[in-house]
């Protein structure tokens, strides 16, 4: 099958999405082996542990919010690292209904582990860019990401 030839100016390779994307994934790759073969963890998993690390203690609704996350996701991450021991789950006084997610102490060796692996890999791929132009490759994906 030949593929569909018309005169036009769109080229996927410099569609912006279909960049973000491509980088996306090919930056994540390496840091997701390891948070996977060291800690048997999912992205998810990461980054809501990452969340109550960076944050502090948090309910479920907080974490999705916060990480723009999926709620289904977020409670699948928690039973998961719940049964890693990795955090734990307190019913709320005023409101038993919901319940605060914590680290544990093994909880919190893994995301300083996982904090300074990230801090590593975050150089590395920063490393052939300028500082001039960290600053501003880090300036435009927060714009676009709302941040």
């Amino acid at each position: 099958m030949k593929p569909h030839l018309e005169t036009t100016d769109f080229d996927l390779s410099t569609f912006l999405p279909y960049l973000l994307n491509r980088a996306a994934e090919a930056s994540s790759l390496e840091f997701q082996q390891y948070y996977r073969e060291t800690y048997s963890m999912l992205r998810t998993e990461w980054r809501v542990l990452f969340h109550l690390w960076q944050y502090g203690n948090m309910t479920a609704k907080e974490i999705c919010v916060r990480a723009g996350l999926h709620k289904t996701k977020v409670s699948r991450a928690i039973v998961a690292l719940e049964q890693k021991r990795f955090i734990k789950r307190d019913k709320m006084a005023h409101d038993r209904r919901n319940e605060l997610l914590s680290l544990t102490a093994s909880g919190r060796k893994a995301s300083i582990d996982l904090t300074q692996a990230a801090a590593r890999f975050d150089a590395s791929l920063v490393a052939d860019f300028t500082p001039e132009e960290q600053v501003v490759l880090r300036s435009c994906l927060q714009k676009l990401s709302g941040i």
